[in-house]
């Protein structure tokens, strides 16, 4: 059988896009707002595209910070794609305006240190040990739009990372994907990153289980 697959439906995020990338990955996809559905399905994805606050609102409206919250705690898994993946984080500052994020990670999402924002177009990363998102896709590029980011030196408190964290480069290093328990998130847009995010959404289906 499939995996079942909700994208969050809040307002925000490439969510056809997304749909449509997963679904040929190889999962039965629904698109929708509904909170039973988005806490029962096997793997969530949550998208978003804009400012970081924004996209809080939007998820706070429908729920969505409770049942990322909720599927975490109790191990079952979530995906969270560009600022999808921002607000999993404890705050964003965008035009020196702080928002609270979900906390799922700790650490702010910051504007990138870069002569030229946003980030746009491809990237290499250089995927942490013992990565399975980037099983076999070691060396390719991905698509990323965004003007802020998380700092690797964010991640790393007094005891460290319990995590696998991906670097990339645009003026600065910066949080390209991040790996936790249940918990899987990209800064750039697998959907649009051709043959590498393709197999790397079906390494996520694979830990769906």
């Amino acid at each position: 059988m499939s995996p079942r697959v909700v994208v969050l439906d809040y307002g925000s995020g490439n969510l056809r896009s997304a749909e449509r990338a997963i679904a040929r990955a190889g999962a039965e996809v629904a698109v929708t707002a509904d909170y039973g559905a988005a806490l029962a399905a096997d793997g969530l994805v949550v998208p978003g595209v804009g400012a970081f606050a924004a996209c809080m609102t939007g998820l706070q409206s429908v729920k969505g910070d409770k049942v990322v919250v909720e599927r975490v705690e109790s191990g079952r898994p979530v995906l969270g794609i560009c600022v999808g993946m921002q607000i999993l984080f404890t705050e964003g500052i965008e035009h020196g305006i702080r928002a609270d994020g979900v906390g799922v990670f700790p650490g702010a999402v910051t504007r990138l240190a870069a002569e030229r924002v946003p980030h746009m177009g491809w990237n290499t990363v250089r995927p942490g040990a013992g990565s399975v998102l980037f099983r076999g896709i070691e060396g390719q590029r991905f698509y990323f739009v965004h003007s802020y980011a998380a700092k690797p030196g964010e991640l790393e408190g007094p005891e460290g990372f319990d995590g696998v964290v991906t670097v990339a480069e645009h003026g600065e290093p910066f949080v390209a994907a991040v790996e936790r328990g249940p918990v899987m998130a990209t800064q750039f847009h697998p959907e649009k990153s051709g043959d590498a995010g393709a197999v790397l959404l079906r390494n996520w289906l694979g830990t769906l289980g």
